[in-house]
């Protein structure tokens, strides 16, 4: 197959900015003019609903619903209170919202920074108000009721009895008991008729497979260090990793957001005694229950990671909006948040390993992340705390075998690992605490969090996604090799015994540890930044959207702002029960090493250091060009870096299509230009219209970048 092309697109684009900066124009040769951008939606349901023509909705079938943990069907009159029907882009969409991503991120993009409003999402990326009428139109005659509609346009709620649900989606609801505890779910793929097709992307709540928190609690105590163990107040935390540096000089989260995620009720109290007893400034976080959905009350098993996520985010960014916004699913609680764009930072501390997830939701939630991205927020996640195992529930429930976790392996959101202090013996601690419990002297040097024993995993998430392509931002030292998205991206201490973090749930102080409290600590990070960003006059607005191909820029020109991580290891013993089916034994993660590994990331950072490094104005660009040709054995992608100050840029180009990844290739050159060149299947556009994107990630001189251009089929 040939295809025809033309001149369609010049673009001058770069990510980031430093001591030097490689920004890039695309320069697509193609024989016919590109469509231009929609900025607005043409309707996608065009005619009659026939019920009786459907088709079928893959990726929906949870893995943990097996048949040999059926337990019958699930009865026709129980409620389904909040389900959720995904609407997905077009492939124009896709391609246009792919673009706005990279140049938001562009400082030489007048689009650099202007984030979205839900409504301006809404008008470029979601679906038409007509559409959106006629899928709520057909819901209603299925006898299901419209709870709530997204301001973006790109999902809709319902409510039913299992029934009607049934006979909407032609799905069979079934009961499972799972690890001792009765569970619901799917058991068939559901359909849709075949005139929603082209809208309807996915559904969520047909099963209540939630996700989980993987805090660790290691005691109850009522002091901060005695006889060599140290537990970690608020004031520790801000001299390790340099927080208090920000606070010296008035950085402090006034005026800012941070949105906290969670499934339960709060006891206010427990937040209220934490800052009166560690000496911070009175700061009721706002309490958000997602409307229309019902409340689930106090829940015991949940409680400690809200209480945990909030007094910590709020113990950094110390005189931040805490909003903590909770339903029954914590996923429902985050699709609020970024519907409603509620803070330019929100943190989620749950979580589910990917090959336990169904594809629907790993695709919905880089859906959302994406969405958030645009809006100018930024999504942390706790890496999980089954090394690199995270399937692996430990005890009876092993199953071994690598495995990330979702949302933290998603490339919109920013991942966050866990590491433990190593004092070897030095002077790091006082010998008494002072006013405020603290006790800290200085940084301490960390290794990777694994504090695992036989049966428990305990230690840093991290590895290689099975869901998502490698991004071309991620790249440096360290970074594996191949085509898939790798996490954690940063880490921070996570070692409920060595030393863990004080907190107050029911109650009482806790001694806490895990992923679950890098995540909230590294948004009160990203919120003290916002700060500075606007207080310093350098942004109008708080937001930073996906905060990852910055860091791993950063990592490369200013690695005094991280902690680089070189001991220890994220692995974990697996041996198999005879009561667990399709277990893996065996040793299962991955070690530590210089720049960036699967354990810690690109490692902890010095705040006050990551914050002005972030802060450092742009240079004068180089230009990357980028171009398609045909060739007999396929069609030959090239990209050119060129710099402005005579070196050489070396590195990965990856190349997408519609936010795929065809592949990457290597810089190859001398002088000021390097070339990266890579030979696809001629099938890259068989059908329609498609767009190939060349995104550049970086050296240790250079910044990344992308280029983006139109490819049509022969005879356009």
């Amino acid at each position: 197959m040939y295809l025809s092309c033309a001149l369609v697109r010049r673009s001058v684009q770069s990510i980031g900015y430093g001591s030097r900066v490689v920004s890039l124009t695309a320069a697509a040769l193609l024989l016919c003019l590109a469509a231009p951008e929609l900025h607005a939606q043409r309707n996608r349901i065009t005619g009659r609903i026939d019920n009786r023509r459907r088709v079928s909705l893959k990726g929906h079938i949870h893995p943990r619903a097996l048949a040999g943990a059926d337990e019958g069907p699930l009865a026709a009159s129980s409620a389904l209170p909040y389900v959720t029907l995904s609407l997905k882009r077009t492939g124009a969409q896709e391609e246009a919202l792919s673009r706005l991503l990279a140049e938001q991120q562009d400082p030489a993009s007048p689009n650099y920074h202007r984030w979205l409003t839900p409504e301006e999402y809404a008008d470029r990326f979601g679906a038409s108000q007509d559409d959106i009428d006629k899928l709520s139109a057909w819901l209603r005659d299925q006898g299901l009721s419209i709870v709530s509609v997204a301001r973006a346009r790109n999902w809709l709620a319902f409510s039913g009895d299992v029934a009607q649900v049934e006979s909407a989606f032609g799905v069979r609801m079934r009961r499972f008991r799972v690890n001792g505890r009765m569970h619901y779910a799917n058991s068939t793929e559901p359909s849709i008729p075949a005139g929603l097709e082209g809208v309807v992307g996915s559904i969520h709540g047909l099963n209540d497979f939630r996700m989980k928190s993987p805090k660790r609690v290691a005691a109850r105590p009522n002091f901060t260090s005695n006889r060599g163990s140290h537990y970690l107040a608020p004031d520790d935390v801000a001299t390790i990793y340099n927080i208090a540096s920000l606070y010296r000089a008035g950085v402090d989260g006034s005026g800012q957001k941070i949105a906290i995620v969670g499934q339960t009720q709060i006891d206010m109290a427990d937040i209220r005694a934490f800052r009166t007893n560690f000496q911070l400034p009175a700061n009721d976080p706002e309490v958000i229950l997602v409307p229309n959905t019902r409340d689930p009350g106090i829940v015991s098993d949940d409680l400690g990671e809200a209480d945990l996520d909030i007094e910590l985010a709020g113990a950094v960014a110390r005189n931040a909006h805490i909003l903590y916004v909770y339903s029954r699913d914590v996923t429902d609680a985050a699709q609020y948040a970024i519907d409603q764009n509620l803070a330019p930072v929100m943190s989620m501390s749950y979580g589910s390993c990917e090959t336990m997830t169904p594809r629907s939701d790993a695709v919905r939630l880089q859906s959302w992340a994406k969405q958030a991205n645009a809006q100018g927020m930024t999504w942390f996640a706790a890496s999980g705390d089954a090394g690199g195992t995270d399937c692996d529930g430990g005890g009876s429930r092993s199953r071994g075998g690598l495995s990330v976790d979702l949302p933290a392996s998603v490339p919109e959101v920013t991942g966050v690992g866990g590491t433990r202090f190593l004092e070897g013996g030095g002077n790091f601690w006082n010998t008494a605490n002072n006013a405020s419990g603290a006790s800290a002297l200085s940084y301490i040097q960390e290794a990777a969090w694994n504090d695992s024993t036989p049966g428990n995993p305990a230690a840093s998430g991290g590895g290689a996604s099975v869901r998502f392509s490698k991004p071309g931002w991620q790249t440096g030292t360290g970074v594996p090799a191949g085509d898939v998205r790798s996490v954690p991206d940063v880490a921070l201490a996570a070692s409920a015994k060595h030393d863990g973090f004080l907190i107050y749930t029911q109650g009482g102080l806790s001694v806490i540890g895990g992923t679950s409290a890098g995540a909230p600590s590294f948004a009160g990070i990203a919120a003290l930044l916002n700060h500075y960003l606007v207080s310093s006059g350098l942004q109008q607005s708080p937001g930073v959207g996906n905060m990852n191909p910055r860091l791993y820029s950063l990592a490369q020109n200013a690695p005094d702002a991280f902690h680089d991580i070189t001991n220890g290891n994220n692995v974990i013993t697996v041996t198999c029960s005879t009561r667990t089916r399709n277990c893996a034994e065996g040793s299962f993660g991955f070690e530590t090493g210089v720049g960036y590994d699967p354990v810690t990331g690109l490692g902890s950072v010095d705040a006050y250091r990551l914050v002005t490094a972030w802060a450092a104005p742009p240079a004068p660009a180089a230009r990357l060009s980028a171009s398609v040709a045909v060739r007999s054995e396929g069609q030959m992608l090239t990209a050119v870096v060129t710099s402005a100050d005579g070196g050489t840029p070396t590195g990965e180009v990856a190349f997408y299509r519609d936010g795929a990844l065809l592949g990457t290739a290597s810089l190859a050159g001398s002088g000021a230009s390097a070339e990266a060149m890579l030979t696809v299947d001629p099938a890259l556009s068989p059908e329609g219209a498609g767009a190939v994107t060349a995104e550049y990630g970086g050296d240790a001189a250079y910044m990344g970048g992308t280029a983006s251009m139109d490819v049509l089929p022969a005879g356009e």
